[in-house]
């Protein structure tokens, strides 16, 4: 006889960028029914980038988000020169790796420090932890200054950059302004040093999973702007075979899609995938410090995330420096290509793990179709199965403790709702009046 049905319902989740909420059936036989529900607007980005200029594809799709623009940027121009049969030079390849330094340490500081922290410290927001924790508060601004000054110097703004063009840069700083940033991402890397070590001292909760791991993997570096598609369970593909693998779908609860392995079903995208593909990529002092801690690579349970973010931190302030330390100056700030009738596809490594873009253009170079697939957008089915497969384990605790837990593990993705909020497609039907 099935017990008493409960549910846990949570009509907007707080600390998550956008609005979404969470419905939990539930007894004491198991888990009946869960859905992360996204009721945010469908922002129709898509639509509005057809019959714009292919150069216009970098601005526009960098508004899908303030906190990670340069994702969209940078998915963006390595489409549309896939496209056109652009190839970066080496120095311009170099400094768009850097720019990505400044945003994984922007994105990853704010989350762990404003959004995800209070979670394992017993406090509502990061205001109330503040008065008790200052230091760690006032560790991970500094942090995030740094990457700050890193997308300000090369993006010409902190937030929406706008120095980035398909072939390159508007325009390029010299060495000096570079080389002043050294002290500042020096004295970055020792803070971020302790805050990894902070992190990993944090309570977690024992909740190993076994993921379908999904991420670039390149053997020249930890990935960023460019790789092959690999999973822990054989996936082996080039970006230009995504759709061959991947199919997103709608569901009745959410205005974002649900993004599927077409062999498989859920899988996970964002730092613990790209950690655990790609542990052997990280430089020595980093893989250094996380084995000292007992962070080796694969991590499996969603809690410690957190301290897998402060690892790619400190490992984005070391690539930084290595890249500044040895910039070339690009002959040209960026490189010319005519328009011509194509299509192009590229995949980069957002903060919140795969972001994946297709445009096709006309001879006129105008866009005449585009498809954009958010790292949300591929991690709400895997949130899901988070909750389903978790909740069981914590039946035991009261109905309060239950619903906070389960929001933490939404917090655990650092999910960007308003990235991930488009629909499959819009059927219009227009029916004739009867006695017109």
């Amino acid at each position: 006889m099935a017990g008493k049905s409960k549910t846990i319902k949570v009509d907007y989740l707080a600390r998550v960028e956008g609005e979404g909420a969470l419905y939990i059936r539930y007894d004491d036989h198991g888990v009946h029914e869960v859905q992360l529900k996204i009721f945010e607007p469908p922002r129709f980005f898509e639509a509005f980038l057809r019959g714009r200029d292919y150069t216009e594809a970098p601005d526009i799709t960098a508004r899908i988000c303030g906190i990670c623009p340069v994702a969209y940027q940078m998915s963006a121009l390595h489409a549309m020169e896939n496209a056109l049969g652009l190839m970066p030079t080496e120095p311009l390849r170099n400094l768009r790796r850097l720019l990505y330094c400044g945003e994984w340490i922007e994105s990853h500081m704010l989350h762990i420090s404003m959004l995800h922290a209070p979670d394992f410290l017993g406090y509502p927001n990061a205001v109330a932890m503040a008065k008790d924790h200052p230091q760690v508060v006032q560790r991970a601004l500094e942090i995030k200054k740094t990457g700050n000054a890193l997308v300000r110097l090369l993006g010409g703004r902190e937030v929406h950059p706008i120095n980035v063009r398909v072939g390159g840069f508007y325009r390029v700083p010299n060495r000096e302004v570079f080389q002043a940033l050294h002290p500042q991402l020096i004295e970055a890397r020792i803070l971020a040093e302790l805050m990894v070590r902070w992190a990993a001292g944090l309570p977690f909760p024992h909740c190993e999973q076994s993921y379908e791991c999904v991420a670039l993997s390149s053997p020249r570096e930890y990935p960023m702007n460019e790789g092959r598609i690999v999973s822990n369970r054989g996936l082996d593909i080039s970006v230009q075979d995504y759709e061959k693998h991947f199919r997103e779908q709608q569901v009745p609860h959410s205005t974002a899609l649900h993004s599927v392995l077409i062999e498989r079903g859920a899988y996970l995208v964002g730092p613990m995938a790209r950690y655990n593909l790609n542990y052997p990529q990280l430089s020595e002092g980093v893989r250094g410090l996380a084995e000292e801690l007992g962070f080796k690579a694969p991590c499996n349970n969603p809690f410690k995330s957190i301290v897998v973010r402060c690892l790619e931190v400190l490992y984005a302030l070391e690539e930084a420096l290595r890249l500044i330390d040895g910039f070339q100056a690009p002959d040209e700030p960026y490189l010319v290509a005519e328009p011509k009738e194509a299509s192009g596809c590229a995949a980069t490594e957002a903060p919140r793990g795969l972001l994946y873009h297709r445009y096709a253009i006309n001879r006129e170079g105008k866009i005449t179709f585009a498809k954009i697939v958010a790292p949300t957008s591929q991690n709400q089915k895997t949130i899901e199965d988070d909750l389903r497969l978790m909740l069981p384990k914590f039946m035991h605790l009261p109905e309060q403790q239950l619903q906070g837990l389960c929001e933490r593990a939404i917090r655990n993705y650092d999910p960007c709702i308003s990235c991930s909020t488009h629909f499959l497609q819009l059927h219009l039907q227009h029916e004739a009046k009867r006695n017109s």
